[in-house]
């Protein structure tokens, strides 16, 4: 008797294995707080906001709110035990919690972070970092991680994506 014929997985397959090489979240978001307060340390930008109380809450509520749906993003994937690290394979699916309306809660978290740091320190150039992180989360992180989800949950993954946002 022959022995038996192990598919090898198509290409397709090996390349959304996992979302992809590198944990580009957390790296971006450092790179953006780096680099924001080494540009306006270089070439400082008029803040046009206002540097009083009501300013300072507000930034403080965009921090805190940030760290919030981070945080809750968190503690549901442990829960769930899901792969917390972005540039691994998915375990499961979490659809629950802040999941349920936004696909990428901690992401969204960081982007909110970014934009009360900016606001509290009254630093331009982190305003400007959060466009640019949410552009390369999206590329680098986001869009591979959809596929990698897609070939791992299928038809399930797609219907959940129909009834639920990539930001807000």
């Amino acid at each position: 008797m022959p022995p038996p014929i192990l598919e090898h997985p198509s290409s397709a397959e090996e390349k959304h294995s996992k979302p992809s090489e590198f944990p580009w979240p957390p790296v971006l978001f450092l790179v953006a707080v780096v680099a924001g307060w080494g540009l306006n340390w270089l070439w400082p930008l008029t803040w046009p906001g206002l540097n009083d109380v009501p300013a300072k809450l507000i930034g403080l509520g965009f921090i805190l709110a940030g760290f919030v749906i981070a945080g809750w993003a968190l503690i549901t994937m442990l829960r769930g035990r899901a792969q917390i690290r972005p540039d691994a394979a998915a375990t499961v699916l979490i659809t629950h919690g802040p999941f349920r309306r936004f696909r990428n809660p901690m992401y969204v978290g960081y982007a909110l972070i970014l934009l009360g740091m900016s606001d509290n320190s009254q630093n331009l150039w982190l305003a400007i970092m959060m466009p640019l992180f949410v552009i390369g989360v999206t590329w680098l992180a986001i869009l591979p991680e959809e596929r990698h989800l897609e070939d791992k949950f299928g038809d399930v993954y797609r219907e959940y994506k129909a009834s639920s946002r990539r930001w807000i």
